[in-house]
């Protein structure tokens, strides 16, 4: 297995592969892998030639008060589950490799990015795009895997890539839960036995909304926890509907942690 913490290092590997017929699968990530991120290896592994994995915790998505500093880095843990799975190359910047300059330029997509997550954490969603362009450049042309659990960040991502004529393929894979049904996050590492146990009010909420409840029911199911949102959305242009098939998309707040989730009504 490769590693490089060096742009012009990764894209020459990536490069050098691509010039023998190999393609080359992308899974993009901030570290602290969990069995979500393996799932995207292992389907890139199965579907691609080459597989780059890139930890990356980027500061541009956090907002002044969220978890930068806090957000769990466990590098040796994660080349480890990279070595694992059979991923080629690590490409693992650091923030001075991917922002040397002060950037003056931005990556905004318009339409979409303005409710839900764009609405709780304004300027997020433009923080993802510009290390997303950044990365699709180091790699270049892929086949790039994310979870659906972001559902709305997949969204803007294929929009991103669609409006800028990227040679990228994006590949939405499905959400990895636990047995209890919570959805893999490094967030998850945050809550204490006694949270994890209120943030299952997460996935029954969803469940019930899958199962015809009203969103009345599902907010009531989420009675014991801090509510960021709870909507119903069109998954094409992420506005409220109230046809199908459609997206049941929820944030909540338990203790100090925010989680997200969605499933699909059909």
């Amino acid at each position: 297995m490769i590693t490089s913490a060096r742009r012009a290092e990764a894209r020459k590997v990536c490069d050098a592969e691509r010039a023998t017929g190999a393609t080359v699968g992308f899974v993009p990530t901030m570290g602290a892998l969990h069995d979500g991120h393996r799932s995207l290896i292992r389907r890139a592994r199965t579907q691609t030639a080459f597989v780059v994995v890139s930890i990356f915790v980027n500061p541009a998505q956090f907002g002044p008060h969220e978890d930068l500093d806090a957000y769990p880095r466990t590098m040796e843990a994660d080349l480890t589950a990279c070595d694992t799975e059979g991923v080629d190359l690590v490409f693992h910047p650091d923030a001075a490799e991917m922002y040397p300059d002060p950037s003056r330029t931005s990556v905004h997509v318009s339409g979409l990015t303005e409710t839900m997550e764009g609405a709780q954490r304004p300027g997020h969603f433009d923080g993802v795009t510009l290390v997303c362009a950044k990365l699709f450049s180091v790699v270049g042309p892929c086949r790039a895997y994310f979870g659906r659990k972001d559902a709305q960040q997949l969204r803007v991502i294929r929009q991103l890539v669609d409006d800028l004529d990227l040679p990228v393929e994006i590949v939405g894979c499905e959400t990895v839960r636990d047995a209890d049904g919570l959805a893999l996050s490094s967030r998850n590492a945050y809550l204490s036995p006694g949270e994890r146990a209120r943030a299952l009010a997460l996935p029954r909420a969803l469940r019930a909304l899958a199962d015809g409840a009203d969103l009345a029911d599902a907010r009531a199911i989420l009675g014991g926890v801090d509510v960021d949102y709870l909507e119903i959305v069109n998954p094409d242009t992420l506005e409220p509907t109230d046809r199908r098939p459609a997206l049941a998309c929820a944030a909540i707040r338990v203790g100090g942690t925010r989680l997200i989730d969605n499933v699909s009504l059909p």
